[in-house]
């Protein structure tokens, strides 16, 4: 009898093993911290493991125009997925599930008091992300433009990669301020967190995020395991708990 259940146990583990898969995310920087938890998720409730990529939403599109073997990409816009189905490189799975919200941060709370005057008079440098690249870095001129600040600013602006780059710009003092994802403030220790200023949603596009199957992923069951985990209640709590819509 004993012998039967070590024989049992060894099939199961080797069936399971045998189902074990790995999805490759490419992800949105902004998203990064937030995937990390999902990720202990994920690999808690099933048998596949998720590696990821992160990078500005331009540049992760790029790699993949050129042949990246990732499997799913966690955009920050929908414009992105939309391109890669049309050009056949993702699968017709498009889905949002998260949406963005822009803040002003800066390492010394007072800095974001009173944050348009702020801007107004001030003198310092202030940190986005590239517009060309990065739709937080889009988001914040947007915003910019609508305070009609961005003539006044724009030789002060510091451009960064993605919203990570430009977080770090302002945490280490080499801007005053940086325009960033409510999601990356809180992703920062409490005694780190500074202040912020969350810039009101009617004078930015919304920052709609989206989900895409990619081709290379089409037969990977951890793929669209995944996919399904990420549109679950579980993976809501946690995205809304991290500062995301």
């Amino acid at each position: 009898m004993v012998g039967h259940l070590i024989v049992v146990g060894i099939t199961w583990c080797v069936a399971m093993s045998a189902g074990a898969a790995e999805v490759r995310v490419a992800v949105a920087a902004n998203f990064a911290h937030t995937l990390e938890q999902l990720q202990a998720q994920f690999e808690k409730a099933t048998v596949h493991r998720v590696a990821i990529i992160s990078g500005s939403t331009g540049k992760l599109f790029a790699q993949i125009n050129t042949g990246a073997p990732f499997d799913v990409f966690l955009s920050a816009d929908a414009e992105a997925p939309a391109r890669l189905v049309a050009a056949g490189q993702a699968v017709a799975s498009q889905f949002t599930y998260a949406r963005g919200r822009l803040v002003l941060w800066s390492a010394q709370a007072e800095l974001v008091q009173d944050a348009p005057q702020t801007l107004r008079k001030g003198m310092q440098r202030i940190a986005l992300a590239n517009p060309k690249l990065a739709p937080y870095g889009r988001a914040a001129e947007q915003a910019l433009r609508a305070l009609q600040l961005w003539d006044k600013v724009q030789r002060r602006v510091v451009l960064g990669e993605n919203v990570s780059q430009t977080l770090q710009f302002a945490a280490t003092a080499n801007t005053a301020w940086a325009f960033v994802g409510l999601a990356q403030v809180f992703g920062l220790p409490p005694e780190q967190r500074g202040g912020y200023w969350e810039v009101p949603r009617n004078l930015y596009e919304p920052i709609t995020q989206d989900a895409v199957l990619l081709v290379h992923g089409r037969d990977n069951p951890a793929a669209q395991e995944f996919l399904t985990y990420l549109r679950s209640a579980a993976a809501r709590e946690l995205i809304q708990r991290d500062g995301y819509e």
